[in-house]
Order: C-alpha cells, then sequence, then structure tokens
C-alpha cells in the first residue's frame, strides 16, 4: 500500500468509527428510512469503482447517512451532493468530513430533504447518481432522479438483490416488470455485483445487489414517457391477463384494446412480461394515432 492510498484508508469509516458517530448522535438505524450503513471500506472502494466518476463529476448522493460512500467518493469528484432525510445525519456529515478529510469539505454540499420530494439542486447540475438506496425507497427514487434530472448520464446503486435483479430483467424473466421497464426507458441498465450482508450495520436480512445504468435516449421521441408508463402500470397491474384483458381499462375496452395492439403489431394474447420497452412505446404511439 502507498503512502497515498494509506492516506486515503484513513479518511475512511470503519465499522469502530460507524458505532462511534451513531452513538455520539443517539441514532439508532430505523426500518422507516431504510437504514443500513456501510461498515465495509472495500466496499465502498467497490462502488466508487464501478460508478466509474472522475473529476469532472457532480455527484448526488441518496441517504449518505454517516458517510462511508460519501469519504469515498469526495477524492474522485468535483462535487458530491448529499441529500439526507435525517436532519441529525444531514447535520452531522459536514462535520464527519471536516474531522475525516479537511481538504474534501469544500466538495460537499448536504441538501436536508426526502429524496422523493426533490424538485431541484443548487448548480452545478448532477452527472452521477451514486448511493447506497434505502431499500424502502430504493425504486422510486432512481426513477424520479432520472426522470427530473436529465443531466444524470449514470447510476450505480446499491439496492435489495431481488430489486436489482428487476431493475436489471429483460423480457420474458419471472423478475421482469414495471422497474425493468420504466429503468429501460432511460438507460441501458445491467447488474454490476452482487453485495453480502456483512457490510452493513445493522446487517439487513437479504442480500444486496450494485445496479448499473448508462442513459440513452428514449426508444422514441413521439411519444412521453408518461403515456409509455400508464401502459406499463397497466399491463402489469394484472399480470396474468393477456394484454387483450390487461389493457382494457387503458384503452377503453378490450376491444379497443385489441384494436390498438394489432396496430402496434402486438399479439393481443400475449401477457405483459414478454414487450420490451419498445413494445410499449409502440402501443402508447398507437393508441395516440
Amino acid at each position: 500500500m502507498t503512502d497515498e492510498s494509506a492516506a486515503r484508508d484513513d479518511q475512511l469509516l470503519g465499522p469502530a468509527e460507524i458505532r462511534e458517530l451513531a452513538a455520539g448522535l443517539d441514532v439508532r438505524p430505523t426500518k422507516q428510512w431504510g437504514q443500513n450503513f456501510v461498515i465495509d471500506k472495500g466496499t465502498v472502494r467497490k462502488i466508487v469503482r464501478l460508478a466509474e466518476v472522475g473529476a469532472d463529476d457532480v455527484v448526488v448522493e441518496v441517504g449518505p447517512g454517516l458517510g462511508s460512500l460519501t469519504l469515498a467518493l469526495l477524492p474522485q469528484v468535483r462535487q458530491v451532493v448529499a441529500v439526507e432525510i435525517d436532519p441529525r445525519l444531514a447535520a452531522q456529515l459536514p462535520i464527519t468530513v471536516q474531522t475525516m478529510a479537511p481538504d474534501l469539505v469544500d466538495r460537499l454540499t448536504v441538501v436536508q430533504q426526502d429524496a422523493l420530494k426533490l424538485e431541484e439542486l443548487p448548480d452545478p447540475q448532477p452527472t452521477a447518481l451514486v448511493a447506497n438506496l434505502p431499500y424502502n425507497v430504493s425504486v422510486p427514487v432512481v426513477l424520479s432522479l432520472l426522470q427530473r434530472f436529465p443531466t444524470i448520464d449514470r447510476v450505480l446503486v446499491m439496492v435489495q438483490l431481488e430489486v436489482a435483479e428487476r431493475f436489471a430483467a429483460t423480457p420474458g424473466s419471472k423478475v421482469y416488470g414495471v422497474p425493468s421497464v420504466k429503468a429501460s426507458w432511460y438507460a441501458d441498465v445491467r447488474l454490476a455485483d452482487k453485495v453480502g450482508r456483512n457490510v452493513f450495520w445493522p446487517a439487513p436480512n437479504v442480500d444486496s445487489g450494485l445496479v448499473k445504468m448508462v442513459r440513452r435516449d428514449p426508444p422514441r421521441d413521439d411519444v412521453a414517457a408518461v403515456d409509455v408508463f400508464a401502459c406499463v402500470d397497466a399491463a402489469f397491474a394484472q399480470r396474468r391477463k393477456t394484454l387483450r384483458a390487461a389493457l382494457a381499462g387503458w384503452a377503453g375496452s378490450a376491444a379497443h384494446a385489441e384494436e390498438i395492439l394489432r396496430a402496434a403489431g402486438i399479439d393481443p394474447t400475449l401477457r405483459g412480461e414478454r414487450l420490451s420497452v419498445d413494445d410499449f412505446a409502440a402501443l402508447a404511439a398507437a393508441r395516440s394515432a
């Protein structure tokens, strides 16, 4: 280990530091806010490496908690905008960075807010989302930030493994569903790695996964995401039904749903799990034609 890497290691939080910080703040991780703090330095390094962020990046981090990942990100990027719902943790984070990495504190901006209610962020606008996301809100957080902040062109998030697999699923898979389709509207998505339970405190009851997304242009520019997503929601609300039946409410009637399906070149007897995001976009376009 070089002196430089040793210094970086000293700037990261380990299990003892995490527990000491939590005790000092009288913070007890809560299920309500989906708090599981990362206590493994190797894991936060891996997240930063897989995120492929660099000196020009402005990273939005949702749920920084006690600062494990924040401290790993700060040396690598231009700015970290940390969005934290817990007021105690939001207030402590700059103090922790000042203590652990005083030369990097100017790269940190803390926003004390619920990420699901986030309407704007300070300039410069974010180029990447990198986070250990609270399990209970991981899907809506990712989708809402991709929708609201089009400057985000890369995502690397740690989520419950089941959710990670849903995000990355392809048509026909048993776990393919609404998150799979909506994420693929915005980005190319893949499961980047799996993470065990022992890197967290407290240890969750499930394994985790790292999901990587790289933004791309939507499949079509003649339909809006909201119209495509309405079709997706209808198709998977009753996923055992054929599309002709499942889309009846969305189309106005089963007969009209069949007309739209045929106009889009899709077999009305298929189920939603067989359709790609391109298919759903074609359905939305056929409905508005």
